[in-house]
């Protein structure tokens, strides 16, 4: 008999297995892939974000999810532990922007080679290709585990490290809910997160500004009564169904909930391509370059500011005659056109799907479940970590960070458990 069963070779249940495993109990670790890992290998672009090396209460701001439910496995396992962990099993880590940790190789499969090759050391039992049908209860307590052949595995613990509904092609596809709903837990409702954003906006359809990618910009969510919802910087991307790129993923799910609160089908978002100067002073620029140029046609006065094609959608937009000499622009053509630079609006109507987003918003609700050691409020023996919870962060390590952190607390939780009965 296991002391305790990890279902799900995440980076959660990965976790989980190694602590429970180094906190003493006899471990099997099942997963319904061929491989382990499959979204470690994947992540961070395939180079493994492994965490975020930023202070707790940023990384927690980081986590728009449910993130001060993390306070607690945190207070097991932070990012400084993660990073001591993988320096532990011989991977050198590098910090690059915005505090995110990649391996120094630069290869997500050195990272999780290191975490199989833990597994494996500490004596985890490992069964791919192994699928999980069902989870049985007795008197409140876990029994067992049902597997899709109709074979039982009895334990006295069981993680369930399953993931949330999105990348589907790494095995998360959903599988643990009706287990948790089952066991007595609510599944709060499910929604994209991390994902790109669409729109039906003619400039879109007809791929004006497709494959453009702009850098830098503060990318906004307007409500319908024109207030701002949220705000991000970063870079952005314009495709053929919309918008995409790191900006655009941060903001996505705030389209999602706002479309759905204000009961409408499309939002407006605005663009700032110039987050960092105020209209007057892009006002006085450019009429210093029309002084040093004044016979020169506008557009090729200030064709230095921002890529062709968004400056020529522009003044499209606007009706700006592009080939006028510059000393023949009227000031208040010039103010339009830097009100359209600092609020380029546009509407968007919701999110590709959940299966396309990098992460799922939603889950096993977390008020159900213990913080400090991710066990169940509903049965005696079940814990829960990553993303099967509602708990979900920005792309950049935080995500990762959640996963790793709840996986370990759940195991060590798990396996010293078993000591106190």
């Amino acid at each position: 008999m296991y002391d305790v069963l990890v279902i799900g070779g995440g980076p959660s249940g990965l976790m989980a297995s190694v602590s429970a495993a180094q906190h003493g109990a006899k471990v099997l670790l099942i997963d319904k892939g061929d491989k382990l890992g499959r979204k470690l290998a994947i992540s961070g672009g395939g180079r493994c974000n492994v965490t975020n090396r930023m202070e707790r209460k940023t990384l927690i701001e980081h986590i728009p999810g449910n993130g001060k439910f993390m306070h607690s496995p945190f207070s097991v396992f932070d990012n400084e532990d993660i990073i001591s962990f993988f320096e532990s099993l011989g991977i050198a880590l590098k910090e690059e922007d915005h505090g995110r940790m990649f391996p120094i190789t630069d290869k997500a499969k050195t990272v999780v080679e290191a975490l199989l090759n833990k597994v494996r050391t500490l004596g985890v039992e490992i069964r791919t290709n192994t699928t999980v049908k069902d989870i049985s209860f007795e008197n409140g307590s876990v029994k067992e585990v049902l597997l899709n052949n109709n074979k039982s595995i009895p334990t006295k613990k069981i993680i369930i490290a399953t993931g949330g509904k999105s990348v589907p092609h790494t095995g998360s596809t959903g599988d643990a809910y009706p287990w948790a709903k089952k066991a007595g837990h609510t599944i709060t409702e499910l929604y994209p997160t991390e994902v790109p954003i669409t729109s039906n906006e003619p400039f879109i359809k007809e791929k004006l500004l497709q494959g453009l990618s702009l850098r830098a910009i503060k990318l906004s969510v307007i409500n319908p009564k024109g207030k701002t919802i949220i705000s991000h910087e970063g870079d952005l991307l314009f495709t053929h169904f919309g918008i995409s790129g790191p900006a655009a993923l941060r903001c996505s799910q705030f389209v999602v909930k706002a479309l759905k609160k204000f009961k409408t089908n499309q939002v407006e978002m605005s663009i700032d391509l110039f987050p960092h100067q105020h209209k007057e002073e892009l006002f006085q620029d450019i009429l210093h370059i029309v002084k040093e140029n004044p016979k020169k046609s506008f557009r090729n006065g200030i064709k230095a500011y921002l890529p062709d094609r968004i400056l020529d959608y522009m003044f499209t937009r606007l009706s700006f005659e592009p080939s006028i000499a510059a000393n023949q622009v009227p000031h208040e053509q010039i103010r339009n056109l830097i009100s359209c630079f600092k609020d380029f609006t546009f509407t968007v109507n919701g999110t590709l799907s959940i299966e396309k987003a990098f992460v799922t918003g939603g889950g096993v609700s977390v008020k159900e479940v213990e913080p400090k050691s991710m066990h169940s409020r509903k049965q005696n023996g079940l814990y829960f970590c990553g993303e099967v919870l509602d708990i979900h962060g920005y792309t950049g390590g935080y995500n990762i960070t959640c996963a790793f952190s709840t996986g370990y607390s759940a195991g060590k939780a798990a396996a010293e458990s078993l000591n106190n009965h």
